[in-house]
């Protein structure tokens, strides 16, 4: 089959310069190297790119190339001046192209080019994991704050090994104490070398001669522990307070993870809640709404005398400042609202169906603007 033109393999123009022509090869080359593609075309285009890299790359051989085309790289070529075009890469021009960002993604930076290391210890200390935990609170509890146990199982630091999983420590000797391994490893690209973890070790570097058994070599161990929480008052459902350093414990002498508390609120039947404010309907009869009233209404913590004036409609809102939820950490403190519900009763006496029929034949209208509006309407 034909080869195809260099330019087009890179997918530059042959006008490109040497930075769109390395750029052009540094992504091809990760897109179609075998260790990341799978397409079973994947090796040979990976070639391709590489054998117009070589040529475009190089100022003398790209200046032939474009006189004399693919023929002066093939071995029965007349005009190659180059004894052919060689399948090997040992030469390939990688003295200014940093390989380990073009296969970072292969070998997860795990390889060495031209000496340079990019180890990872295992030995830093790292916090420890951390806890969720689920508290469900009453209204009340939630809108004035209190204090609640929770029992939960977390992972701790070994008393018996002080954390380290043995007795008797010593130097790995299969990594020296260096934590990692080293291999050496040939490719098209040349060698270069690769560290990973030591398997012995688990790249600590050292081993113990004696198991401990309480932790069973992992160096922590499952208790059951009790926290007293104490919950602020104006917590919502799906808000979280944090306990610092009482989760899992740490890594190498970390610090421990720290436990979060999650919050959920049940619904009162009364009280509703509106971000920091509350709502209550408060149910009055006909009579109450027409004439007014003075009503003693039962609140969270305290009762008010309420004046309902005449004429009072449903829907009607009175507002209590400050008798709402107070904001977290905060002085603030939400409004109450009262919400007027006028009830129609649905059965009556014969006295007081006797009443509502005399007071049906009086009339009632007012000059209110919704009534003046309902009966302009219904006028044309």
């Amino acid at each position: 089959m034909a080869k195809r033109d260099y330019y087009e393999v890179l997918g530059v123009s042959k006008t490109a310069d040497e930075k769109e022509i390395k750029s052009a090869f540094r992504r091809l080359a990760k897109k179609y190297h075998p260790d990341l593609n799978k397409d079973k075309d994947a090796p040979e285009k990976f070639k391709e790119v590489q054998e117009a890299y070589e040529v475009l790359s190089d100022p003398n051989k790209r200046q032939t190339y474009d006189k004399y085309g693919h023929a002066a790289f093939d071995q029965n070529g007349d005009t190659s001046g180059f004894g052919g075009f060689s399948g090997g890469f040992s030469n390939f021009g990688f003295d200014d192209i940093d390989l380990s960002d073009i296969l970072s993604g292969v070998f997860g930076g795990g390889f060495n080019f031209g000496g340079s290391s990019s180890r990872r210890t295992s030995n830093r200390a790292q916090k420890g994991k951390d806890t969720l935990y689920q508290i469900r609170l009453s209204f009340m509890e939630a809108v004035y704050g209190c204090n609640k146990d929770i029992t939960l199982d977390v992972y701790e630091k070994c008393d018996e090994c002080n954390g380290k999983g043995g007795h008797k420590e010593e130097t790995c000797s299969r990594c020296h104490g260096s934590g990692t391994v080293t291999e050496e490893q040939r490719t098209m690209f040349g060698s270069f070398v690769s560290k990973t973890t030591c398997p012995e070790c688990k790249g600590k570097g050292k081993v113990y001669k004696e198991v401990c058994m309480e932790c069973k070599g992992k160096g922590k161990i499952k208790k059951r522990k009790t926290l007293s929480v104490t919950v602020p008052a104006g917590v919502d459902t799906g808000q979280q307070i944090r306990i610092k350093e009482k989760g899992e414990a740490g890594i190498n002498g970390g610090p421990n993870g720290d436990v979060y508390v999650e919050f959920y609120v049940e619904e009162h039947q009364v009280f509703k809640r509106e971000g920091n404010d509350i709502y209550m309907e408060l149910p009055i009869n006909v009579v109450e709404a027409t004439l007014g009233c003075r009503k003693d209404v039962p609140l969270m913590r305290e009762s008010v005398v309420l004046n309902i004036p005449e004429g009072t409609q449903n829907g009607d809102k009175h507002r209590l400042k400050g008798k709402g939820v107070p904001y977290v950490n905060s002085s603030r403190v939400g409004d109450l609202y009262i919400v007027i519900k006028v009830v129609i009763p649905t059965k009556l006496d014969r006295k007081q169906r006797e009443l509502f029929n005399e007071l049906s034949k009086t009339n009632l209208d007012d000059n209110s603007d919704f009534i003046n509006r309902f009966k302009k309407f219904f006028k044309k």
